[in-house]
């Protein structure tokens, strides 16, 4: 069985990294003709356009230019049974990466969707996109506050929130329970079942972690999730502290600007976390980093 599916792909002035992106894509072993890619652009002025156009992609306008509204016009055009979000900084590492995240899916028909545990780890890239590939997040208030998504280098965990968690030798299948803190599921390369975000989702945002806790909160039943033991290469900033710093200030402008819109609940639990942070940042981190050069030798 090959059900199609459809790549939806937010860019706004993304051409150093979109050409590898739709690249990387291109190679999958997975048919082309059950592939559908979706641009959804913001009003690029350089190539993004004429590179998404080299790889036959379905380009629509994007007016309110942010990566949720991509996403939220990206779904209108989205014919597949499954939908895949890809970011424009992400390359997918190996031919087999897309039947490898639609594989448990197809076996688990409960389960509402996946994503790779990892970031891939690639000695010769940026030193932010190596660090943030090691701890398993893009910040490491993420990591220390226990709500990362991805692999941690440290101690081999994924998450470090009590969440239930099935093991199987390809994947992990993962319970979100009504009322419980959620990981930071969503980004970088999740598959959602379309038929699920189409019950679950309106507007024209569209906030991936918000769709699971709305959908948790209206059913008050457990979902289920998989963790696909594989992993995605996200460009993270690469070696810029200059658009490391733009993005953190993105990403907190749109919190606080989207906030009355946001389903999920980013202030449950943070005042532990901020503590946790804090005393981390002082006394643990140095520590911490010895430990981990021990363990993947990176300066």
């Amino acid at each position: 069985m090959t059900p199609p599916i459809s790549i939806i792909i937010p860019t706004l002035n993304a051409q150093k990294n979109l050409r590898f992106c739709l690249a990387s894509i291109h190679r999958q072993s997975y048919p082309q003709s059950k592939t559908q890619i979706i641009i959804a652009d913001g009003g690029s002025t350089d190539s993004t356009l004429k590179i998404a156009q080299k790889y036959h992609c379905q380009i629509i306008k994007n007016p309110l230019k942010t990566g949720e509204t991509g996403k939220a016009i990206g779904l209108t055009k989205a014919k597949g049974k499954f939908v895949v979000f890809i970011d424009s900084d992400n390359i997918l590492p190996h031919k087999n990466w897309l039947k490898q995240m639609l594989s448990p899916l197809l076996a688990h028909p409960q389960a509402i969707g996946s994503e790779p545990w990892a970031f891939t780890y690639r000695p010769q890239s940026g030193f932010i996109e190596r660090y943030c590939s090691l701890i398993g997040a893009n910040d490491p208030y993420t990591y220390i506050s226990g709500q990362s998504d991805r692999l941690n280098h440290l101690d081999q965990k994924w998450t470090h929130l009590p969440i239930k968690q099935k093991e199987l030798p390809t994947h992990i299948i993962v319970t979100l329970k009504p009322k419980h803190i959620l990981p930071t599921i969503g980004a970088n390369g999740t598959v959602f079942r379309h038929s699920f975000i189409k019950k679950h989702h309106q507007g024209q945002y569209f906030f991936d972690i918000d769709l699971i806790n709305q959908a948790l909160n209206t059913t008050h039943k457990s979902l289920q999730f998989v963790k696909v033991k594989n992993s995605i290469i996200h460009t993270y900033c690469e070696s810029s502290i200059d658009k490391f710093v733009k993005k953190q200030y993105r990403r907190l402008t749109d919190y606080y600007s989207y906030q009355n819109l946001r389903q999920f609940n980013w202030a449950q639990g943070q005042n532990k976390a901020k503590t946790k942070f804090i005393f981390h940042t002082i006394f643990l981190s140095p520590f911490i980093s010895i430990i981990g050069y021990l363990k993947k030798p990176d300066p």
